[in-house]
């Protein structure tokens, strides 16, 4: 017996419903993923990441944003919600909504069980693709660790593991820190 063939949407399709809709979605491809609800580790963890960089960037002309600003990856296939995203100078949207960014600097994604193998995966790859996107953190919820990715000039990327609560993470595109600790803090 032969099975249905999946319904792919267009950009635009999915657009349209999106700016309707209750809840948020990603676009990957063709096809429409329902983002689930956060654990309250990932809320305060992607929180703290925001709050901390929030006070930072203004001083340098940069600005961060929370999980509610869609990155607008659509000419490589992916529209996604990462859980905070800074842009320096003026934020360039792909459209008059202005709800589509699509010139990310910094990209930080706080890793669940669910969207672990994405934010690693095709997220990641398509990301890759943006020219402002040069720093990418993942950050765990299960334990105290970040992977910091770095573009070089030659475009590879160079990983730094962080694992200890007395270390800072230098976010050197756009002059900030982040403390593991304020990270992690979960008071």
């Amino acid at each position: 017996m032969a099975s249905n063939p999946k319904k792919l949407y267009t950009p635009e399709e999915y657009l349209a419903m999106e700016r309707e809709a209750e809840y948020k979605s990603e676009y990957f491809d063709g096809e429409i993923f329902a983002m689930a609800g956060a654990s309250e580790e990932h809320n305060l963890i992607a929180g703290n990441i925001f709050a901390s960089l929030h006070s930072q960037v203004r001083k340098h002309g940069c600005r961060a944003y929370t999980s509610d600003m869609r990155i607008d990856m659509s000419k490589k296939g992916l529209y996604a919600y990462p859980d905070v995203v800074v842009v320096c100078g003026e934020s360039k949207f792909s459209d008059k909504h202005k709800d589509n960014l699509i010139n990310p600097k910094v990209i930080i994604e706080v890793l669940s069980k669910s969207t672990e193998a994405k934010d690693r995966g095709f997220k990641f790859m398509r990301y890759r693709k943006l020219d402002s996107f040069v720093e990418y953190l993942l950050v765990s919820q299960d334990k105290v660790n970040v992977e910091h990715y770095v573009r070089q000039s030659d475009n590879r990327w160079i990983m730094t593991e962080i694992s200890s609560l007395e270390d800072t993470i230098k976010l050197s595109s756009i002059q900030c820190e982040l403390k593991m600790s304020d990270i992690y803090e979960m008071n």
